[in-house]
């Protein structure tokens, strides 16, 4: 069993699925940040209309930015996010 971990959900992917943040227990087979994002966008249609672009969603480990291939290790907070526009 793994610790528990804090999910949070910013802009239009918090809108897809319906809460800002919730505290899970990942399963234990996810090796990489992208095995996250697959596993996310299984749990549920709302899940999977906000990670239908999997490549487009942005991840932060413990507040850290990192590609889908890192590892995941044991965070204790992991955040997504769509992707970032401005000037």
């Amino acid at each position: 069993m793994t610790a528990p971990v804090r999910l949070v959900y910013f802009a239009w992917v918090r809108e897809r699925i319906g809460f800002a943040d919730e505290t899970v227990e990942l399963p234990e087979h996810l090796g990489t940040v992208g095995d996250l994002v697959a596993w996310l966008a299984g749990r549920g249609d709302n899940f999977a209309y906000a990670l239908e672009q999997p490549a487009a969603i942005r991840v932060a480990l413990d507040q850290m930015h990192v590609a889908h291939d890192e590892p995941l290790g044991s965070p204790r907070e992991i955040a997504l996010f769509p992707p970032m526009t401005g000037g």
